[in-house]
């Protein structure tokens, strides 16, 4: 009897040490891959802002290809000389700016409240470029993006993405053809701020007016056309003090 109660007691103690370890073990998984994601967030978005004032790696394919994760934080750097923060009147740099969660500030506005919105300037062969973040709803869920304005308020380049836009509709805003039909386009119209409209009508599937305020829609993807015009013309009015003082006529 004394004998299984020993052996009772081992098989108790051993089972609570295995619960310690395995649990430990998972605990340093789960950080581990927690880092993992940030790291990949970081880099992803660092691609994003440096995509849409045209540093990638795009052949004339067609193709979207972003600086490799090697590379990125080195080409961030180099690229984007300054990273501000707005907060109503005041301006402040934030080397980390680019992590500000554009979503959370727009629901703070929305309710009232004190928002910082980040603004990212970069430089390339001698030019400016100003970079906005976009974050808007589709046809099923969030959209988001960048656009990149010179001091004339014309576009340099633009990236979209979104979170469950349907596969061959929707979903295109992220293709190439449609993100490039932007550049060259004014976010002015008379002088004032206006944005761009993804038309249906605008019959110019060359894209070769740039004086009209208008891209071509995507085929069967109206509602996330709009979603995309919305989210350009809310982005342009948060940011519209700030580029009032940036612009050149």
């Amino acid at each position: 009897m004394a004998f299984n109660k020993e052996k009772n007691s081992y098989t108790v103690i051993f089972a609570a040490i295995m619960v310690i370890v395995v649990g430990s073990v998972l605990a340093y998984l789960a950080s581990a891959l927690s880092d993992k994601i940030k790291e990949n967030e970081r880099f992803e978005k660092q691609q994003n802002i440096l995509y849409a004032m045209g540093v990638n790696e795009n052949s004339n394919q067609g193709s979207v290809n972003f600086i490799p994760t090697d590379k990125v934080e080195a080409e961030f750097s180099k690229f984007i000389t300054e990273q501000l923060v707005i907060n109503g009147d005041q301006i402040t740099q934030n080397d980390e700016a680019y992590l500000i969660d554009l979503k959370r500030q727009i629901a703070a506005i929305k309710k009232g409240e004190a928002a910082e919105l980040p603004l990212f300037i970069g430089e390339k062969e001698g030019k400016k470029y100003y970079i906005i973040p976009m974050y808007g709803k589709g046809l099923w869920d969030a959209i988001w993006g960048f656009i990149a304005l010179d001091e004339k308020m014309v576009v340099q380049g633009v990236y979209f993405d979104h979170k469950a836009e349907t596969p061959g509709l929707g979903a295109n805003i992220k293709q190439r053809y449609f993100m490039d039909d932007f550049t060259g386009e004014s976010i002015l119209s008379n002088n004032q701020f206006k944005g761009i409209a993804v038309a249906k009508g605008n019959n110019d599937p060359a894209n070769a007016i740039k004086d009209d305020n208008e891209v071509d829609a995507l085929a069967g993807a109206t509602i996330t056309g709009n979603g995309v015009s919305a989210m350009i013309k809310e982005s342009v009015n948060l940011y519209k003090d700030y580029l009032e003082t940036i612009r050149v006529n």
